[in-house]
């Protein structure tokens, strides 16, 4: 069975540094889409490791802790990119001068 082991250290960095690197760019062309990306890629990863760990059969137990490790990971990416989503997005609703998604974290964007 084949899984994406984004729990192997080379793994994560290479994918923490394409989601900053994302990041940056999207807060350097101030669109919020390119930061969504991410975000959509790592939900996509989630819902596809959550379906290879319900479907997993017995001779396949031994990756059932690997899974959980990457579905953990899924978790913190997705809380890393939807964050900087809403970032981005205060950018770019600045910039055009339009009121963002949710302005409810504007006393956590001052002090960034």
């Amino acid at each position: 069975m084949f899984i994406f082991d984004i729990s192997n250290p080379l793994t994560l960095i290479l994918m923490l540094a394409a989601t900053i690197l994302l990041i940056f760019l999207a807060q350097e062309i101030k669109k919020s889409y390119v930061s969504a990306i991410p975000l959509f890629l790592y939900l996509i990863m989630v819902v596809i490791h959550v379906a290879q760990s319900m479907t997993l059969s017995e001779e396949f137990s031994y990756l059932s802790a690997t899974l959980a490790r990457c579905i953990a990971i899924d978790f913190v990416f997705i809380l890393i990119s939807f964050f900087s989503y809403l970032w981005v997005d205060d950018i770019e609703a600045k910039k055009l001068g339009r009121k963002s998604i949710d302005n409810s974290l504007d006393w956590f964007w001052k002090k960034v």
